[in-house]
């Protein structure tokens, strides 16, 4: 894959909404930009363990064994609608409400498949040493996208409150991922028979 293609490719994934993208854009409405640039290194970290791993080993792996890569679909989906969960529990920002962590935001991107689908497809099947100009169009792809998340969700933070309850953005989120999750569980199903 030529580098034009290889970015925009990846600028798409990356612009799509997705349990990593809902925590960042969360983040930013509730702690503002400059907080939630914090969680930044947490998605790039996540991406990365499942890339360089992935992109080395995995491909022959889960070729061979396909009932590994759905139960990695099913941990997935679990785990984001655990997070919907906690979001949509989650007290308004004002009355004591946590916010989101490096580690959740870790934790979430290295089970989201996304991640899978770079190393896997995306990536270029290349040597250790030669793929390493494109994991750093990759990183800062990643910041880029993440940061334009963060700052949808403080854009929206300035939006009057009159007109939206404090706990909606959070809601919104949490509906997100339980869709995101009840469509990974059931393509993770569908590819049983």
């Amino acid at each position: 894959m030529q580098p034009f293609p290889f970015a925009l490719a990846i600028l798409l994934l990356l612009a799509t909404p997705g349990p990593t993208n809902t925590l960042l854009w969360l983040s930013g409405a509730s702690a503002g930009m400059r907080r939630s640039m914090l969680l930044l290194p947490g998605e790039l970290g996540g991406y990365l363990t499942v890339i360089i791993p992935a992109a080395a080993v995995a491909t022959p792996l889960l070729s061979a064994h396909p009932e590994i890569s759905l139960m990695l679909k099913l941990a997935a989906a679990c785990w984001i609608l655990f997070m919907a969960h906690a979001l949509w529990t989650l007290k308004a920002h004002g009355a004591g409400g946590q916010p989101i962590t490096v580690g959740q935001v870790f934790l979430t991107t290295l089970l989201n498949p996304k991640a899978l689908i770079i190393a896997l497809v995306l990536m270029p099947q290349v040597g250790p040493v030669a793929i390493l100009p494109w994991l750093a169009g990759f990183a800062l792809l990643t910041l880029s996208a993440g940061s334009l998340w963060i700052s949808a969700g403080a854009l929206l933070a300035r939006l009057p409150k009159q007109r939206f309850g404090p706990r909606l953005p959070s809601r919104i989120a949490a509906g997100c991922l339980v869709a995101f999750s009840v469509g990974m569980a059931g393509s993770a199903l569908a590819s049983l028979v």
